[in-house]
Parts: structure tokens; C-alpha cells; sequence
């Protein structure tokens, strides 16, 4: 069960704790939109890191790793994802759809007055396999490619291990490698001035007492879950005799386990690494909660133990 802590000197930007921190500094996120997008951003407020998001009060929630708005009224969310979870342009949809159903007030009825979104999800391995450094996507017609929708939902996803420059900028290239080495020596390194700003404002967190005794007591609750769901198990085990299987109840226990570790913003490797689980059952879980958004895990099951998924 024992994980090697990293200590707050060690975390990179593609560590959901640091980079949590780090979006919440208005300047910092302003730089990573301009380098990402190209283009000068002016935010209008400061951003929310793991903001909590849902259409209704009884629908699945969703976790943002950030979120905030600039002048323009544009909207931006960003997320760093470690894992390939297999399901993240589903996600980003899921995303997109969340943040548009909370922009218009009700009884607007100017669908034009709907934001323009942004959806970014930064990772360290290239969803599509073509070694771009960034995939942008919009909508567009498949019998005339050449005809944008333009609904204004753009959603980026950025590949810090790209090998193929073309179409982006040497900035661009090294933030996303400034996003796995978050260090004075790499931004010592590069020509950009406002990665070298970045990492000042990055020293500043790291050496910050507050922030370190919250990095602290966040891994030891996360500690203190995993060990729980290990007593758990033990606890099950004994007094069912379950070896190859479980029961409903131990499923929509397992189900609901998992649902409010998505919620978290945790990957399927984590969670079957938190609750002692098979990572292929956990994988297939997951896949469900996400196919039906505001089932709870009692359904989750039943529907689809009639179909032999479990």
C-alpha cells in the first residue's frame, strides 16, 4: 500500500495539488491562456480552482480544476490529467455542457448570449497518437469542412511529450515541458519571460508555511481513505467469504466508493490503487458513472448486471 510521498519542492505543474495552487494566482493563469491560445487574455476575476459545477441539485457533480471568465466574458476551464483514462473527450464534453447549462440566466431566450468556452486539458502523453503538441477542436461540417459552426466551444488538449512543432510556437513547446519539469533550472533555461515569471510566482508557493501544511494534511487524509478502504475490505472479506465475487450490496457500496472519487477529480489508476481494486473492474465502473451522468450507484448496478457487465 505504500506510495512514495512526493514533497512540495518536488511537484510539477501536472500535479493536481500544485497546479491548484498555482491557477488561483490570477497572472499565472493569465500567462498559461496567452501562451496556449496565442493571444493577449485579461481575466475579469480571479480564478476558482476545483470549483464544483452540476446542472441540478440531484445530478452527478463535476470537479473543474479551474475556471474563470475575462473581459470578454469568455469562459476558460483547465485541467491536468496524469492518466489515460480513456474517456476523456467524453469528458470534455461532460465539461463543456456543464459550464454552458450554469452561463445563461433563466428565462434568457438569445441563445447568442451564451459565453464562449474553452475546455484545455493538459497531459503527458498524446491522446491521438499523432505527436502534435495541441489538438484543437471546434465544431465543423463534415460536408463542408471548410464551414465552422462557430458556437464558440473550443476544447484544447495539449501533449507535453509532442515531437512534431508544426503549427505552434517554441513558448508553447516549452511550457508544456515547463508543465513536467517545474524548476528554476529548466525556466532558467528557456527564453520565455513569462515562464520565468511563472516560476518565480511557483517559488513563492512552494515556499509558502500555509500551503505546506495543506499539501501535508491532503495527502495524510488521502492516506487515511486508502487505509480505511483497506479495512474495509479485510472487514467484507471475513464476514462474507467473498473470494472471486461480490454481492449487490458490496458492488453499490464499491460503485459509490468510486463515484465520489471521480468527483475529486481522481483517475480510474488512482482509485483502484486507493481501494485496494481490480483495475480493470474499476476502469469499467468509471466508464458507467460517466455514460450516466445522475444514476445513482443502486441503478448503476442493477441495470447493468441484467446485461452481465458485472
Amino acid at each position: 500500500m505504500h506510495t512514495y510521498k512526493k514533497t512540495l519542492q518536488e511537484l510539477n505543474l501536472l500535479d493536481r495539488f500544485l497546479f491548484a495552487e498555482a491557477i488561483e494566482d490570477k497572472e499565472i493563469f493569465e500567462i498559461i491562456l496567452d501562451i496556449i491560445l496565442g493571444k493577449k487574455v485579461t481575466l475579469k476575476e480571479h480564478p476558482q480552482a476545483e470549483r464544483e459545477t452540476r446542472a441540478e441539485p440531484w445530478s452527478r457533480r463535476i470537479i473543474l480544476d479551474s475556471y474563470s471568465m475575462d473581459l470578454e466574458l469568455t469562459v476558460y476551464n483547465a485541467e491536468v490529467q496524469n492518466k489515460n483514462t480513456y474517456n476523456l473527450q467524453k469528458r470534455s464534453r461532460l465539461h463543456n455542457s456543464m459550464i454552458d447549462s450554469r452561463l445563461l440566466p433563466t428565462g434568457t431566450v438569445d441563445y447568442n448570449d451564451l459565453n464562449d468556452v474553452y475546455v484545455i486539458l493538459i497531459m503527458p502523453f498524446d491522446l491521438f497518437g499523432k505527436g502534435k503538441y495541441k489538438y484543437t477542436f471546434s465544431m465543423q461540417c463534415h460536408e463542408c469542412p471548410e464551414l465552422d459552426l462557430r458556437d464558440g466551444a473550443t476544447r484544447i488538449f495539449l501533449n507535453t511529450k509532442g515531437t512534431d512543432p508544426t503549427g505552434v510556437s517554441q513558448e508553447l513547446i516549452d511550457l508544456l515541458r515547463y508543465f513536467e519539469n517545474t524548476t528554476p533550472e529548466f525556466a532558467g533555461q528557456v527564453s520565455s519571460s513569462k515562464i520565468k515569471e511563472v516560476q518565480r510566482k511557483i517559488d513563492v508557493i512552494k515556499m509558502n508555511e500555509e500551503i505546506g501544511v495543506k499539501y501535508m494534511n491532503a495527502w495524510e487524509e488521502k492516506v487515511l481513505d486508502r487505509q480505511e478502504a483497506y479495512n474495509k475490505g479485510i472487514a467484507e472479506g471475513e464476514s462474507t467469504g467473498i473470494i472471486k465475487g461480490k454481492t449487490e450490496g458490496a458492488m453499490t457500496k464499491l460503485i459509490t466508493q468510486i463515484q465520489r472519487k471521480q468527483e475529486k477529480g481522481q483517475n480510474a489508476e488512482q482509485i483502484a490503487e486507493d481501494l485496494l481494486e481490480k483495475p480493470d473492474l474499476v476502469n469499467r465502473i468509471c466508464s458507467l458513472i460517466t455514460e450516466h451522468p445522475g444514476w445513482d450507484a443502486e441503478r448503476i448496478y442493477k441495470e447493468h448486471k441484467e446485461k452481465g457487465d458485472f
